[in-house]
């Protein structure tokens, strides 16, 4: 098999050990130019492990700086990286930032529907809270369908649906979240009037069985928490079927962006995200969602977000309307407008 010679090799980093050299020994060899598409620095993420001195994570550090400086071009995720990138690595990149796939986006009522009698067969939090007789009523926990007639609603007085997506690593802090639902629960307890909430955290890592643990040992009346694994097809139809995300990410580094933010805001779906330096270039605090510092300040957010809920006149639907009308680029568009013409003009 023999493929032309490529004008370009694209790679994305992290991971750059060692695809950054190699790629670099390929493009000479193939006369091609090298591509670094920054997302974060690996030797950041290699230090929540190892810690800042280890020996493996400075060698690490000096290759990307080395061998990064070798690239033709350079893209990265954020201006903030931009600037550490000419400062630090004397690298001139193109901010070219994560834009969300066109297949995040609201989720109609009907689909959402299908997506939660799915999943009451494996999950009971997505089952319908009370009992009944009636067989053509076909209920979940947030939606019901009338088989006579086609009529289909959320269900009255319905629970708010939180959600949240993990790799479980280090360099994310559930114990955060677990507190705010604590939180959460005692408001309910002194006489607050909010919704129920049903907290679903997709994904699989390292750390799941260690804070299902931590689920498993405490006793909700008023919270549900579920950690699914999601088919594929799924992920982005329950993101355009909840009420609220919740993030945790904290960039290693500080100067990469959490994509399921990204992801969520394609469903139009806003977010409480925990602070870090240059989350700014993201969530914009009060208008798309709300940055929090800790459990304590999240638990309030949730408190006031959900105090008018389901209502459309409340600050959540606020949110989800600034996002509607911000018009935000796709990947594909993104690309062609930031990419393409870079690699025209060469």
């Amino acid at each position: 098999m023999k493929i032309d010679h490529p004008s370009y090799i694209l790679l994305q980093n992290p991971p750059g050990l060692p695809s950054i050299a190699v790629a670099w020994i390929v493009c000479l060899v193939r006369r091609s130019k090298l591509i670094i598409d920054w997302h974060n620095y690996g030797y950041t993420i290699m230090s929540l492990t190892h810690g800042t001195s280890h020996p493996i994570v400075n060698i690490a550090k000096w290759y990307e700086k080395f061998f990064g400086r070798l690239s033709d071009h350079n893209f990265c995720v954020t201006n903030a990286m931009k600037e550490d990138l000419q400062m630090n690595y004397n690298i001139k990149a193109i901010t070219l930032y994560d834009k969300p796939a066109a297949f995040f986006k609201e989720t109609p009522l009907e689909l959402q529907h299908k997506l939660f009698m799915k999943l009451a067969k494996d999950y009971d939090s997505f089952k319908a809270r009370t009992e009944f007789a009636h067989p053509d009523v076909e209920k979940s926990a947030f939606t019901e369908l009338d088989v006579r007639n086609g009529s289909l609603a959320h269900v009255k007085e319905r629970p708010a649906l939180l959600i949240s997506s993990t790799s479980w690593t280090e360099d994310e802090d559930f114990s955060i979240l677990l507190k705010a639902l604590e939180d959460y629960e005692q408001y309910i307890s002194d006489g607050v009037r909010i919704p129920s909430i049903i907290c679903v955290i997709t994904g699989k890592g390292p750390l799941k069985e260690h804070y299902n643990r931590l689920i498993d040992a405490m006793h909700f009346k008023h919270i549900q928490i579920c950690t699914p694994w999601l088919e594929a097809e799924d992920y982005p139809l329950l993101l355009g079927s909840a009420d609220l995300g919740v993030c945790l990410h904290k960039s290693s580094s500080s100067l990469d962006l959490p994509m399921k933010v990204v992801d969520m805001f394609g469903c139009c779906l806003p977010v409480c995200a925990i602070y870090f330096e240059c989350l700014h270039e993201l969530v914009k605090h009060d208008e798309n969602g709300l940055i929090f510092r800790d459990s304590t300040e999240l638990a309030e957010q949730l408190k006031m977000l959900f105090s008018e809920f389901p209502s459309i006149d409340g600050k959540l639907q606020l949110f989800r309307r600034n996002l509607q009308e911000s018009k935000q680029l796709r990947w594909d568009e993104s690309w062609d407008q930031t990419v393409l013409p870079l690699l025209s003009s060469n």
